[in-house]
């Protein structure tokens, strides 16, 4: 845990002046608390006994000191209410730009295995803890301490005998908190993971809400939900259960101090050793010593929320990317285009099993290869291959005869532009979805891309040009127009590697027709290599490849690999002699 706390201890040093700020005006609003009741002690016991002008004069400066003290008080905890809170802000800032700067750092792998959901909540909620212990930990402890001590400090030199029966409870209350601390901090865990859960179901329902709403399984969907959500609720009931019995038992014990005080300190008035001044400062005081114990059971609560979302963010922090770029790292420039597999084996993680067996392969500069085979034969892995999206098991991958390992990331992925069957596109206007293939990109320059990918004539039509918005993934748009917008990024990109990954294969044919004409203006004079689902869209493609579980089964030209009457033909034979194509 010690280390844990370090860690989390330097996130106030960029707001170090504003931190012993907050600090120093926490001391002194809990240092004015203190001065008060002692005045009320000197009033009762000294000034009272003075003549009436004297008494009255006494009491009304010693009103406009107290006046003051108040005023000081108020601007403390405004101060440390803003400001602290401010801090706080501006932390949770800072933790909030390092995870998602993390998120973009790691690998397709990760993503795999992850819910949207749960990784939303690592962002918002747990870091939302984290700030509030961070703001209201370190003041909350130093003006409870100050309190508690200095009361003690007082009450033991005003009486040592109901000092020692106010404070014989504080061993009690801390026992009774340390049992419930431990039970709360794995509740509170619980509480975390459920409501994570819960946020991953919503944004998959939500997501998929068109193929809910297609199915008529809203009911299912509903009873889903109740399952998460009753998971949710019955871990809020175990940590509600331990926190209520922590609230009421250590109130009830700080209630008990106050009657054990005020009936010691009675009995003592009674029998001549005590006066009535001094067991009404007394009690002023143990208001003072309770109200901090509470704040200290304010602290624990938070202190568990705050810790257990740290824990959870730590945990994400830790991860390392799988895909990094090694110790001198080359950049990537002047591209001819040249590729090779080089022996190359991949499987996705240890014990699965292989999906790319020993592959060479050779694609020249300004070649159009395309990529046929079976559902899972590793047509799309290959690719992702070339971007390093992952790395290769086994052999290598090489661009213009360098290593892809051995090149930056963002210098290769520069040089390669995708056009993907499922498009996404972001929140926002058609101009910002194309623009972003280039962010630095001119208006006309825009316009351009979208002329070359045959995609201006419809996107004059709409209703602001290239400044209508286009919805949440562009729910307003036909596949076939998201598919355009998405070819206009990579000519705007002007990259000389080209990707197509089954880009046509969801499309109508007239939407196919058009698009394809597109995609083929697009991979003039680049380095292309097409991943095809519908065969007609590569009879002119320079060099085909049919790949299956064992490799490439076969390679040629649409009318070579015709002629060998093997894997290619039978595909050819089942897509158009039967119709399906």
């Amino acid at each position: 845990m010690g280390k844990i706390l370090k860690k989390l201890a330097s996130y106030y040093r960029p707001y170090m002046p504003l931190f012993l700020a907050d600090m120093f005006f926490a001391i002194v609003g809990a240092g004015v608390t203190l001065v008060i009741p002692l005045m009320v002690r000197y009033i009762t016991n000294e000034a009272l006994a003075l003549d009436v002008q004297q008494a009255l004069g006494k009491i009304m400066s010693l009103g406009v000191v107290m006046l003051v003290l108040v005023a000081v008080e108020c601007f403390c905890n405004y101060f440390i209410t803003n400001f602290g809170h401010v801090m706080g802000a501006k932390i949770e800032y800072d933790m909030r730009a390092e995870i998602f700067a993390h998120y973009q750092r790691l690998s397709f792998s990760f993503f795999n295995n992850q819910k949207v959901g749960q990784l939303l909540s690592r962002i918002t909620s747990d870091l939302f803890d984290i700030s509030e212990l961070l703001h209201h930990g370190p003041e909350d402890l130093v003006i409870s301490l100050i309190k508690i001590v200095g009361s003690f400090v007082i009450l033991i030199n005003i009486d040592a005998k109901l000092t020692m029966i106010a404070f014989a409870f504080v061993p009690v209350m801390l026992v009774y908190a340390a049992y419930f601390n431990t039970r709360m901090k794995r509740a509170f865990k619980r509480n975390r993971e459920k409501i994570a859960d819960v946020n991953s179901q919503i944004e998959d329902n939500l997501s998929g809400i068109r193929v809910v709403k297609s199915f008529a399984n809203e009911d299912m969907e509903l009873k889903k939900f109740a399952e998460g959500n009753r998971g949710f609720l019955a871990a809020k009931k175990d940590s509600y259960y331990y926190m209520a019995g922590y609230h009421s038992g250590l109130n009830a014990l700080t209630t008990l101090i106050t009657i054990a005080v005020l009936i010691a300190g009675a009995s003592m008035i009674a029998h001549g050793r005590a006066d009535v001044a001094d067991l009404v400062t007394f009690l002023l005081y143990i208001n003072t010593f309770t109200e901090p114990v509470k704040k200290l059971i304010n602290f624990t609560e938070q202190f568990q929320n705050g810790y257990t979302g740290y824990e959870r963010f730590r945990e994400m922090m830790e991860i390392c990317p799988d895909i990094e770029d090694m110790a001198g790292a080359a950049e990537l420039e002047s591209v001819r285009g040249d590729i090779s597999f080089e022996d190359v084996s991949f499987h996705y993680e240890e014990n699965t099993e292989t999906v790319l067996h020993h592959i060479n392969l050779d694609v020249k500069a300004g070649d159009y290869v395309a990529l046929v085979g079976s559902s899972g034969a590793g047509k799309s892995t290959l690719c992702n291959l070339v971007p390093r999206f992952y790395d290769v098991t086994e052999g290598a991958v090489k661009i213009d005869g360098k290593d892809v390992r051995g090149i930056t990331q963002k210098s290769l992925r520069s040089q390669i532009g995708i056009v993907q069957q499922d498009v996404y596109l972001f929140v926002g206007t058609v101009f910002d979805n194309i623009r972003y293939g280039k962010p630095d990109a001119t208006r006309e320059e825009v316009i351009e891309a979208a002329k070359n990918a045959n995609a201006h004539e419809f996107i004059l039509a709409l209703p602001d040009g290239y400044d209508t918005d286009i919805g949440q993934r562009g729910v307003k748009l036909s596949g076939g127009q998201k598919q355009r917008l998405s070819i206009a990024r990579v000519f705007l990109k002007n990259p000389p590697i080209l990707i197509f990954d089954e880009a046509t294969s969801s499309l109508d044919n007239e939407s196919e027709k058009v698009v394809q004409e597109s995609l083929e203006k697009l991979s003039k004079d680049r380095t292309t290599i097409v991943i095809a689902h519908r065969l007609s869209t590569i009879r002119n493609a320079g060099k085909i490849l049919v790949l299956t579980e064992t490799g490439i089964e076969e390679e040629g030209t649409h009318r070579e690999l015709l002629e060998k009457d093997g894997v290619y033909a039978k595909l050819y034979s089942l897509q158009f002699v039967n119709g399906a194509g």
